[in-house]
């Protein structure tokens, strides 16, 4: 199979590899090393709306496909998707930074998504009613909307355009991706297991671009409905300017995952647990855990003992060192954030237990940073209310469950959430009364199977629809209800009637 060559950056339209026009570029960056790896076209709104008018075309064609067609394609694609596994591995690793084995993760989350749009004959099934009165039926169908587009985020160059899109290519719409400008070899190569897969030209397409590039495709008259993955600030203005432009729009943003620690849960279980989940990818997941809340000074004494122990060994470094816990950060930008935030919750009073500032690491030239762990964090310090998108992760010590509940319902933030504890009672009640999207029991990172819903509130998520489930189904398609009524032929009688109808 022709592969994306490291060093092209194209757009994929219509079927094609193409270089675009606009004399407008950004570049990419390989996190591992800091070395610029690539330049990127950015479409142009002339672009974008050609590519659209090409779409639309297609999707004449494709939402006439039956359903059976289109899910032969998506088999052939997953088989693409598992065969070609190591190498969009390798590609993630070098375009993003995360260890080989984490994008290997990525990836197959990713497939769980194609399972589910497979199910699609299953989904797309509609209602039927016999005789609702005066020798009528009724009846729904759900038909694809049009042209759709997902904005994915560098985090996730796989997963999350698999999750936002894969569903709404088998019910029929066609597609346009913009994916993150930093990482966007991951999306032509995935451009290519379609076009291997037999996906007709035109059904799914890849533009790459900036702000603007964005702004043309949500204001754009064809557009049906945008999917968008970001921080909260950008998601509320997707969702402002698609809606304000009759777009259906759902925008995922950030999140500030809290892990509470009960007095009687296996402290040991919950260390290790809070590891994987707080640090995994460097901490750039939007379901990563932020903060480790022990209930209780004794429980917070123990765990934050054990968990320095632990934190102090992680180890950081390329995407292919397979000793790495986790990678590089995404860009040299991000690494400054990150850094300014763990100094200004130093200034605000917390204290650093493990300080991962300046990671022993073969490249220096590398994004990187080590684990940090900070400690005596309070609710009024930014490392607490606003989403740190890298390894510093904090403890806020909570002397009862009821107090952890009140900390984090008061969150702006409500995308993952887990508890820690051997007690169903506890378990019950937390589930019960936390205002969370998505609840982990013992569970540190609870994103759902692709088979079912994934979503947010408050802040972590702009609008109503699911990044992945059956509800993405419901948001990719439309309900049309039909009555319809049979005469007899050799009927001649009739009679206007000016009554509502009714049964």
């Amino acid at each position: 199979m022709e592969t994306v060559a490291l060093g092209t950056i194209t757009h994929y339209i219509n079927g094609e590899k193409v270089k675009g026009n606009s004399e407008r570029f950004g570049y990419v960056y390989s996190p591992s090393t800091g070395q610029k790896i690539a330049t990127v076209p950015y479409a142009t709104a002339d672009e974008v709306d050609e590519t659209i008018q090409l779409a639309k075309r297609a999707f004449v064609e494709w939402s006439r496909t039956s359903v059976g067609k289109r899910v032969e394609v998506l088999h052939r694609f997953r088989q693409l998707l598992v065969k070609y596994t190591e190498e969009l591995a390798r590609i993630i690793g070098k375009e993003n930074g995360k260890t080989i084995s984490d994008a290997r993760g990525e990836i197959s989350r990713g497939i769980e998504s194609v399972d589910l749009a497979i199910g699609a004959p299953h989904i797309l099934k509609g209602e039927y009613s016999e005789n609702v009165g005066g020798d009528i039926n009724a009846y729904s169908i759900k038909q694809p909307l049009g042209v759709v587009t997902c904005i994915s985020p560098f985090n996730f160059p796989a997963m999350v355009p698999l999750a936002m899109s894969t569903m709404a290519v088998a019910v029929g719409n066609c597609m346009i991706l913009k994916p993150s400008e930093k990482v966007p070899y991951s999306a032509l190569f995935i451009s290519e297991l379609w076009e291997k897969a037999g996906l007709p030209a035109g059904v799914w397409n890849v533009v790459n671009g900036d702000k603007d590039t964005v702004q043309a495709l949500i204001t754009h008259k064809d557009i049906q409905a945008i999917s968008f993955v970001g921080s909260t600030k950008v998601a509320k203005i997707i969702y402002e300017t698609g809606t304000n432009h009759h777009k259906r729009v759902t925008a995922f943003g950030g999140g500030k995952n809290h892990m509470v620690i009960m007095p009687d849960a296996n402290i040991d279980r919950a260390v290790d647990s809070f590891i994987g989940a707080a640090y995994g990818s460097a901490s750039q997941r939007c379901m990563a855990i932020s903060v480790a809340m022990p209930v209780g000074k004794e429980t917070a004494r123990a765990f934050t003992q054990k968990l320095k122990e632990k934190v102090e060994n992680l180890k950081t470094g390329a995407f292919d060192d397979e000793h790495a816990d986790f990678g590089a950060v995404i860009s040299a930008e991000a690494k400054q954030i990150i850094l300014k935030a763990i100094e200004e919750a130093v200034n605000e009073g917390a204290n650093i237990v493990v300080d991962g500032r300046n990671p022993d690491v073969d490249n220096q030239d590398g994004f990187y940073l080590g684990a940090t762990l900070l400690d005596n964090v309070t609710s009024e310090m930014n490392i607490y209310k606003e989403e740190v998108f890298g390894p510093a992760r904090v403890i806020v010590s909570v002397d009862t469950l009821d107090d952890a509940i009140q900390f984090i319902n008061e969150h702006q933030y409500g995308n993952g959430v887990a508890i820690f504890t051997n007690s169903g009672r506890d378990s019950r009640k937390f589930t019960q009364e936390i205002q969370v999207g998505m609840v982990g029991v013992n569970v540190p990172i609870p994103i759902p199977v692709g088979y079912h819903n994934f979503g947010g509130w408050k802040g972590s998520r702009i609008g109503e629809g699911q990044m992945f489930g059956p509800d993405t189904a419901r948001f990719f398609t439309k309900i049309k209800t039909v009555s319809e009524r049979w005469f007899d032929s050799t009927g001649t009688e009739s009679e206007t009637n000016f009554d509502f109808p009714s049964s």
